[in-house]
C-alpha cells in the first residue's frame, strides 16, 4: 500500500492505533477487511489534503460524526471537501465518520474516542437521545466545540447548530401542499426516517401547524423508522397505501423517494404533489423526470462554513463576527436547478 505519510498520521486520520496501521501497512495477519479499507480511505483523504500543504496556514483537524444514508452522507462530503478550500490559507483536515446506522451507545463511544484521540472540533449529525447530551457535555468541558449538523439537539451543550430552520421548512411543504389541494380533501403521507431526529419532528411540527390551521380538510398518514433506506421505507409506504386508499401526496421529510414512487406504482395509485428534501443525486433526477415536484433545498455548504467558523471562533483564529445563521430554505422546481458549483 503505498503512501507518502507517517504511520501516526494515517492512524490520526483513520481513528486508529498506530499499532493496527503499521499491520494493514505490512500485510501482518489479523487485520479485518474494514479496518485495512479504513486505512486506505483515511490516506485517500491525506492525499487529497496534500494539494495545499505548501500553502502556510494555521491548521484544525475536524471529527464529522453521522447517522445517514449513503446518499446524504456523499454529499456532505463533497460540501466539506469543496469548502475547505475556500478557507485557505487556514487548512481543515476532515475525518468522516459515517454509518447508515448507528446505535446511540455506538455515537457516545465514538464520541468518547474523539475526545481522548484529540480534535480540535467534531461536527454532529445525531439522534436527539438521552444518551448523546453527556457524551456531548464530555467533549465541550475539554474545550472541544460541537457543531450539530442539518438536525440539533437543543437539550446538549453544543456550540453551534449548523442548518436550516426545520420547523420552517416543513410549514412551506404544508402550504406548497395546501395550495394545490385549494381546500379539497386530500391525505398527505408523510415519511421521516426517525423519529428520533429533531431535525425531522421539527419539520413535522411545521407541517401538521400550517395544515391545521390553513387546510383542515387535509390529513396524514405518518410512516417513520424506514431510516431513508430503500427497502425499509417502501415497505413501510405500501402498508401505509394498502391501509389508506386517499392517500394522494406524499411529504417526504426523511428520505427514501424512489421506494415511496415504487409504492404508488405497484399499487395502481397517482401522487398528486410530491414535496421532497434535499439535491441529492437521486432527487435531481427524479426532479427533472417531473416525479417529484418540488424539492425544499438548503446549501450545506452554508452549514460547512457555519461549522468551520464555530471551531475556528473557539479556537480563536477568527478576527471578525463568527456568529451563526440559519440556512435558507429555497423551494426548487424542475425549472430552477441551481448549476452545479465547482
Amino acid at each position: 500500500m503505498a503512501h507518502e505519510f507517517l504511520v501516526k498520521d494515517i492512524a490520526f486520520q483513520a481513528g486508529l492505533s498506530a499499532a493496527t496501521v503499521d499491520r494493514v501497512l505490512n500485510s501482518r495477519p489479523g487485520v479485518r477487511k474494514q479496518t485495512a479499507l479504513r486505512v486506505r480511505a483515511a490516506i485517500r483523504e491525506l492525499e487529497k489534503q496534500q494539494a495545499g500543504v505548501e500553502i502556510q496556514g494555521r491548521k484544525f483537524s475536524i471529527d464529522i460524526i453521522m447517522e445517514a444514508p449513503d446518499r446524504f452522507t456523499d454529499t456532505v462530503r463533497d460540501a466539506f471537501e469543496s469548502e475547505s478550500l475556500t478557507f485557505l490559507p487556514t487548512i481543515f483536515r476532515s475525518r468522516f465518520h459515517f454509518a447508515e446506522q448507528m446505535r446511540p451507545q455506538d455515537i457516545v463511544q465514538l464520541l468518547d474516542r474523539v475526545r481522548l484521540r484529540g480534535t480540535d472540533g467534531v461536527v454532529l449529525k445525531a439522534p436527539d437521545v438521552p444518551e448523546i447530551s453527556p457524551a456531548v457535555a464530555r467533549l465541550e468541558q475539554a474545550g472541544i466545540p460541537v457543531v450539530t449538523l442539518v438536525t440539533d439537539l437543543p437539550n446538549a451543550p453544543r456550540t453551534a447548530y449548523a442548518g436550516a430552520d426545520n420547523r420552517a421548512a416543513g410549514e412551506t411543504a404544508a402550504y406548497l401542499i395546501g395550495e394545490r389541494f385549494a381546500g379539497q380533501p386530500a391525505t398527505v403521507l408523510a415519511t421521516l426516517s426517525s423519529s428520533r431526529f429533531r431535525g425531522e419532528e421539527e419539520r413535522e411540527i411545521g407541517f401538521r401547524r400550517i395544515l391545521r390551521q390553513r387546510y383542515p380538510s387535509i390529513g396524514i398518514v405518518e410512516i417513520s423508522e424506514g431510516l431513508g433506506r430503500d427497502d425499509a421505507t417502501g415497505a413501510l409506504a405500501a402498508e401505509a397505501l394498502s391501509n389508506h386508499p386517499g392517500i394522494n401526496a406524499v411529504y417526504s421529510i426523511g428520505g427514501g423517494n424512489r421506494a415511496v414512487l415504487a409504492a404508488f406504482a405497484a399499487a395502481g395509485r397517482a401522487c398528486a404533489i410530491f414535496v421532497a428534501h434535499d439535491l441529492d443525486a437521486g432527487n435531481l433526477e427524479l426532479l427533472r423526470h417531473g416525479q417529484i415536484h418540488f424539492v425544499l433545498h438548503h446549501d450545506l455548504k452554508t452549514d460547512v462554513r457555519t461549522a468551520f467558523r464555530a471551531v475556528m471562533g473557539r479556537r480563536g483564529a477568527l478576527t471578525g463576527p463568527g456568529a451563526a445563521r440559519l440556512s435558507a430554505v429555497e423551494v426548487i422546481t424542475p425549472y430552477n436547478i441551481p448549476a452545479p458549483q465547482r
